[in-house]
């Protein structure tokens, strides 16, 4: 029996590789509203997952060792309509823009959700991104809301892209699990979550509040939003007097700080906990 014959190679001149490198950019990706998602974990959500009743995976880049390996979700992007292309480690490399390409690259639709949508669903835990910029940890912050199993997050107009292929890769496929609005003014958003009922908590190392104090006190088991942030200043005392309180995660050591994700992630799963204490309903296992 001979070798099988391997699929050609699409073409690094090719329209499909052009339009999926121009994503790379935003005002390219705003346009197009389709973005990147790049590894196994991240196309095997994006082919999960539906917006609008489309799917959101249209095309997926491959190499055949990745097709080999990944066969399960290869044809699960084939059965769910995606148009699958064969790649050189070259051409993934250059769409990716990644120093080691996973193989597996998928182009999907925006999925972002409308904020006023968010409101009607009554959150009960809401992570809030207030001027951040780093789109790794806009993306990690938005895996530890995911595994907290908060409601929503909400990008402000102040923060990085929700696409970013930095962002949609930290947040390891959390992207397609959680609502996200995106281009909120911060004023907005915090008017509209407390007109559902939102407690505004700000999360801020020159807090007046204490999270442990907070959580003994039995104050964190309604619903609650958190805003966080800049990576290096924090947020500015206007983003701070807009919320309920301002709040600190102590600091019994003699680290000089908490970066922004593992903030978010400590205040994230205090709230989650109280609530589950406070009504007997919340998982952090499951959204």
């Amino acid at each position: 029996m001979g070798t099988p014959e391997l699929p050609e190679p699409i073409s690094p001149r090719s329209p499909r590789v052009i339009a999926a490198r121009r994503l790379a950019k935003r005002n390219f990706r705003g346009k197009e509203r389709r973005f990147i998602a790049e590894g196994p974990q991240a196309v095997r959500e994006a082919v999960a997952h539906r917006g609008g009743g489309e799917p959101t995976l249209i095309e997926l880049f491959t190499t055949v060792e990745a097709a080999e390996r990944y066969a399960d979700i290869v044809e699960a992007a084939r059965a769910a309509g995606a148009r699958v292309h064969h790649a050189s480690d070259a051409v993934l490399a250059e769409v990716s823009q990644t120093v080691t390409p996973q193989g597996l690259l998928g182009v999907c639709r925006f999925l972002d959700s409308p904020f006023e949508e968010i409101l009607k669903n009554r959150p009960k835990l809401v992570a809030v991104l207030a001027h951040v910029r780093d789109p790794g940890n806009a993306g990690t912050v938005l895996r530890c809301a995911d595994a907290a199993g908060a409601d929503a997050v909400v990008l402000t107009d102040a923060s990085v892209d929700l696409y970013n292929p930095k962002a949609v890769r930290a947040s390891v496929g959390s992207v397609f699990h959680l609502p996200v609005a995106v281009g909120v003014p911060v004023e907005q958003a915090v008017a509209g979550l407390r007109s559902a009922g939102v407690r505004i908590l700000a999360a801020d190392g020159a807090g007046e509040a204490d999270l442990d104090a907070e959580l003994d006190a039995g104050t964190m088991g309604g619903p609650t939003a958190w805003i966080f942030g800049n990576e290096a200043w924090g947020l500015p005392e206007e983003t701070r007097a807009l919320a309920d309180a301002v709040v600190r995660v102590p600091i019994h050591g003699k680290a000089e700080s908490l970066n922004l994700a593992t903030a978010a992630a400590v205040c994230l799963y205090g709230s989650a906990r109280a609530q589950r204490a406070a009504g007997g309903c919340r998982s952090v296992t499951s959204s």
